[in-house]
Order: C-alpha cells, then structure tokens, then sequence
C-alpha cells in the first residue's frame, strides 16, 4: 500500500508541475486516503500488541 501512496504522489506532483491541476488534485485525494487507512490500520495494530501485553 506504501508504494501506491508514493505512486499517487509522484503522480501528483508531475501533474501540477505541468499544469493539470484537476489530475493532482485527483492523486492527492487518493493518496490522502490511502494514508488514513495505513495510520489507522498502524494504530489498531499498536493498541492490539499493548492490549495482548
């Protein structure tokens, strides 16, 4: 899943340097998306090693 987030924001980051704002918008929405998902599933794997602790 990490390597989607830093495809989606190579994908953005080209795409505002060449002016296709509504495209890196797109990949930066993704991208954001995709890091929720990765803290919560981070934080839920946390809180479940100290709760089995």
């Amino acid at each position: 899943m990490l390597k989607w987030i830093l495809i989606l924001l190579i994908v953005a980051a080209v795409a505002g340097l060449l002016g296709m704002h509504s495209l890196a918008g797109a990949a930066m929405t993704g991208a954001k998306i995709l890091i929720a998902i990765v803290l919560i599933l981070f934080l839920l794997a946390v809180l479940g090693i100290f709760a089995i602790a």
